[in-house]
């Protein structure tokens, strides 16, 4: 005779009991905020929201791997005084050219761009080409490893930045994927108005902090002499004349806080740095007190204060004239980090929650139809034993959901097809054992036997 322990028995009773349980929460809201109250998450064709395509500029990527190399080939020519006539960088070209002042150098030259050299990709490919011109300028040239691998880097580092950014707004469940070569996927359901969500990830968040050339005036007209360039403020219009040279980078930032300024009442931004970049801090107003200090984010000026003590805590105060939005935004861009090129909206779609609704409504009907369907066909061909494949069937759909609700897991069009799609598989092992029972009892078993 068939026999099943009363431990078994109770062991799935209590599975059963506990999904019933772990599904309630969606069918009911929360009695307190602080219970964990796990839920099924709705994606972005049931909920609504806003669809964003945003692509990596990689004309910036280049122009910034441009720049870097000027400087290190400037800083490789210096230990053997090594002078030059031009020395300029091409993006069109990908390559920066030197022309030197005595030709007769040109093998010390590349002799001291070697260590510049470096390998990438599985190939161990160099990421420079290194080559002399018919007219005598010298030539470094991006590679194409160099540059496909320095723009997958960049398109993965936006994406982990973006991602950073899109959580600390808490959206829930954003879905950000990678799109060929350059583009990002951001899709954020119950987002009708993506305005603001459109505006941090635009922004580059480079921050920098550099000093102020105080016998340079930008608003002259005047071009700025070398090693100093003329940055807009942010507020009041206007130009200052700004150091080219960072001395402190927003990279080292471990913190960034909105507050309140407690003197003025005007909102602030708090900000903390590592240990590297405290020392750097403490250092730079150490030296440069009674001198102004300018605070850069993205090529534009926020403020540029006197240093009136040295700053030794690693922590620092930005103000500029914020509202309580605008100083929490900033420092969701400094807390998130810097993106390494600037994004640009492709494509903008926003979803309704009308359209969600009729989804919802839609795919609904057709769970509920399928799910009938086949409950129907169990009672009508199996009886009694189709009744209690349907209660398994019940059960498999609660256990589905408890699970689906721990993973706090997005519930979309395709995912409720495959629901029901799992369920018509569920039942085919019941039709299995219904139809070798009827085999037996042709055979002249009796029930009992036959289930056996």
């Amino acid at each position: 005779m068939m026999y099943f322990s009363r431990l078994k028995a109770a062991a799935i009773l209590g599975v059963c009991l506990l999904g019933l349980l772990v599904s309630l929460p969606n069918a009911i809201p929360a009695p307190a905020s602080w219970m964990p109250w796990r839920t099924v998450h709705l994606g972005l064709d049931l909920k609504g929201g806003s669809y964003l395509l945003m692509e990596v500029d990689m004309k910036a990527v280049i122009k910034e791997r441009l720049d870097s190399l000027v400087d290190a080939v400037r800083q490789a020519l210096r230990p053997g005084a090594i002078f030059y006539q031009t020395l300029e960088a091409q993006p069109e070209q990908n390559r920066v050219v030197l022309r030197l002042r005595d030709a007769g150098k040109t093998d010390a030259a590349m002799a001291a761009f070697g260590p510049l050299v470096q390998r990438e990709g599985p190939n161990n490919a160099a990421d420079l080409d290194i080559a002399t011109a018919p007219d005598g300028a010298i030539t470094l040239t991006l590679s194409p490893v160099a540059l496909s691998a320095r723009a997958s880097a960049a398109v993965q580092q936006s994406i982990e930045i973006v991602r950073r950014r899109i959580d600390e707004t808490g959206v829930v469940d954003p879905q950000i994927t990678r799109q060929g070569d350059s583009r990002i996927v951001v899709q954020l359901p119950g987002i009708e108005d993506p305005n603001r969500i459109k505006q941090l990830l635009g922004k580059t968040a480079h921050m920098t902090f550099r000093l102020v050339d105080e016998t340079a005036n930008a608003n002259l007209g005047a071009p700025p002499p070398p090693g100093v360039e003329s940055l807009p403020m942010q507020e009041g219009g206007g130009k200052i004349a700004v150091r080219k040279r960072v001395d402190v980078d927003g990279a080292d930032l471990t913190d960034a806080r909105a507050g309140t300024n407690g003197q003025t009442g005007e909102w602030v931004v708090n900000f903390k740095f590592n240990s590297n970049g405290a020392r750097r801090f403490a250092d730079i107003t150490r030296a440069n007190v009674n001198h102004r200090f300018a605070i850069v984010l993205d090529d534009k000026v926020i403020s540029a204060p006197v240093i009136r003590e040295p700053i030794t805590g690693g922590s620092g105060q930005i103000s500029g004239g914020f509202t309580a939005a605008s100083a929490n935004d900033l420092s969701v861009l400094l807390r998130a980090g810097a993106l390494p090129a600037p994004l640009t909206v492709v494509e903008e779609r926003t979803i309704g929650p009308e359209l969600g609704a009729d989804s919802i409504r839609a795919g609904a009907i057709s769970l509920l139809a399928g799910f009938l369907f086949v409950i129907a066909f169990m009672a009508f061909f199996y009886g009694l034993f189709g009744w209690f494949a349907n209660l398994c069937l019940i059960v498999n759909l609660v256990l589905m959901l408890a699970l689906m609700s721990v993973l706090e897991a997005t519930l979309t069009l395709p995912g409720m097809a495959g629901i029901l799609l799992t369920l018509g598989m569920a039942v085919d092992a019941n039709i299995l054992i219904n139809e070798r029972i009827r085999e037996e009892q042709r055979r002249g078993r009796p029930p009992l036997a036959a289930l056996e």
